[in-house]
């Protein structure tokens, strides 16, 4: 479901994390979201697998101190899971430290 984790981040059910890329995934339409890091457009992403919500991608970010976000994706830790049902818990934050309570 996903390749390449930069950052680990905190959203609204706990731990996040930020990937330049997802697989396996589809996208919903793009909106505008006011989230707790400023102005957003986003698309949800949810499993090709089980149709489940897992996060959301930023396609654009207002607040330059956030553009480092833009045609990235969040994935919500406690939501990722393989296709036997089994957790994908990552071993070890690549780049932790960062945190996002961006409410998508």
């Amino acid at each position: 479901m996903f390749e390449c984790m930069i950052t680990s981040f905190h959203c609204r059910h706990g731990k996040a994390y930020l990937f330049d890329k997802v697989v396996n995934t589809t996208f919903g339409q793009k909106e505008e979201r006011m989230m707790t890091t400023g102005l957003h457009i986003a698309a949800d992403i949810f499993c090709v697998l089980c149709g489940s919500l897992v996060g959301w991608k930023y396609e654009t970010a207002q607040e330059k101190s956030q553009k480092y976000k833009e045609g990235k994706s969040v994935l919500e830790r406690f939501k990722i899971c393989g296709p036997d049902g089994s957790r994908y818990w990552a071993g070890h934050d690549i780049h932790s430290g960062g945190s996002d309570a961006d409410d998508a």
